[in-house]
């Protein structure tokens, strides 16, 4: 993401493995809705006990906690939470372990350990020492993941469907896109309305997102891009709404932190026509299924890689029709914008073509040489907020940045 800033790593904590017979047991029983037998999880865990090595000095066992826990009256709904905070446990080990496998360094979720009354192969219970983000995005995921559970209580997704009835209907943003290339033969662009980041604070103090939409659109934007996270960007879904109600016609991107296909349907129900996905947080089992919403509901899907492990990924994904190269490095979070050029040479460059995929160029963009570099490596598209938003004159900006008036 644009603006993103490190926080620093921290020491990991680890655990002894776990076979993969077991993990895939465990697993389908879950999908069965059939929980292991006790004495098939005790056996499991004599089994990796002793085939495992000493238990790292960063993991303590509870057994001792737990039979005292045991042995106190609880009641009676104890054992339905109990089980219930188990099974989220289970699942989130089970995605953690598909997206290292993966290469997916965002953790969805602080490293926490069991349950204290579980019973199984994990008789212990991680200490706090992972449960700090590595980074600003895994930071701000961790938040989502916790801001989205809370919406979904108060917003169910079957009221959502019901408004996505009186929702206005989606337009066209890859067709925007594409249409914009052919009339300038430059990137189409996709202005960003935002306020705020967290590495730079607040680019824009006299922030009107109505206001700063129409200059865009004025300026030749073909679409819109709109912040709607409210911590750390200072965003919101009602700026969204503002701009799709005034009357802007540009097709409005939701730059939204996804989790959840819940937030899918939330953004389509809010007037948004494409929706951001980012393939350094979701694993590809994620990025199939919510591809899939995303049409179901009339939402293009932008997904946004950083390096070639991800984009080989997404290639890989049928269906994908829109890719956004950013070029920010999520280790050390510098811009290089030869990232895009390097992720478009040789087979991958000739894949993209074969697939007819559109590329989208994100960040450090600033001057009409960056932008007819990243042209020039095979960009259509460009995603800008920074460098436009903090100018006075936002339709002057967009001139500025492709070096002419691209307005029609």
């Amino acid at each position: 993401m644009e603006g993103l800033a490190s926080l620093g790593t921290i020491p990991k904590v680890s655990f002894p493995p776990i076979s993969s017979s077991i993990r895939r047991s465990k697993f389908l029983s879950r999908r069965l809705n059939r929980r292991p037998s006790m004495d098939a999880l005790s056996r499991n865990s004599i089994s990796v006990a002793s085939s495992s090595s000493p238990i790292s000095p960063a993991i303590r066992a509870q057994q001792t906690e737990s039979e005292a826990g045991s042995a106190a009256a609880s009641p009676v709904n104890e054992p339905k939470e109990n089980d219930l905070k188990v099974k989220e446990w289970e699942v989130g080990m089970f995605q953690d372990e598909v997206a290292a496998s993966q290469g997916i360094r965002i953790r969805r979720r602080p490293p926490t350990g069991p349950p204290l009354h579980y019973v199984g192969p994990f008789q212990f219970r991680l200490q706090n020492e992972g449960n700090t983000p590595r980074n600003i995005l895994e930071e701000i995921i961790w938040y989502k993941d916790k801001e989205v559970s809370q919406m979904k209580e108060r917003r169910p997704l079957f009221s959502l469907k019901k408004d996505l009835e009186s929702a206005p209907p989606a337009r066209d943003f890859l067709g925007a896109l594409k249409a914009a290339y052919l009339r300038t033969n430059l990137p189409g662009l996709i202005a960003e309305v935002k306020k705020a980041s967290p590495s730079r604070g607040v680019l824009r103090e006299d922030f009107d997102p109505v206001e700063i939409a129409r200059a865009y659109e004025k300026g030749g934007a073909a679409c819109l891009s709109v912040l709607t996270d409210e911590k750390f960007f200072q965003g919101s879904f009602e700026n969204l709404q503002k701009i799709r109600n005034a009357g802007v016609e540009c097709p409005l991107l939701c730059k939204e932190f996804v989790v959840d296909a819940w937030q899918i349907y939330y953004a389509r129900s809010k007037g948004a026509d494409a929706i951001l996905l980012i393939a350094a947080v979701l694993p590809d089992l994620d990025i199939k299924y919510m591809t899939k919403i995303c049409k179901m509901v009339g939402l293009t899907p932008l997904v946004e890689v950083h390096d070639e492990k991800e984009m080989d990924r997404m290639l890989a994904i049928e269906g994908i029709e829109l890719i956004g190269i950013n070029n920010r490095n999520l280790e050390t979070f510098e811009v290089d914008i030869s990232n895009t050029k390097k992720l478009l040479e040789g087979e991958r460059g000739q894949k993209i073509r074969e697939k007819n995929i559109t590329i989208v160029g994100e960040s450090g963009l600033f001057t009409p040489e960056d932008i007819a570099y990243v042209q020039e490596a095979g960009v259509k598209a460009v995603l800008v907020g920074e460098s436009i938003v903090k100018q006075s004159d936002p339709t002057k900006g967009i001139a500025g940045l492709f070096g002419k008036d691209i307005s029609a």
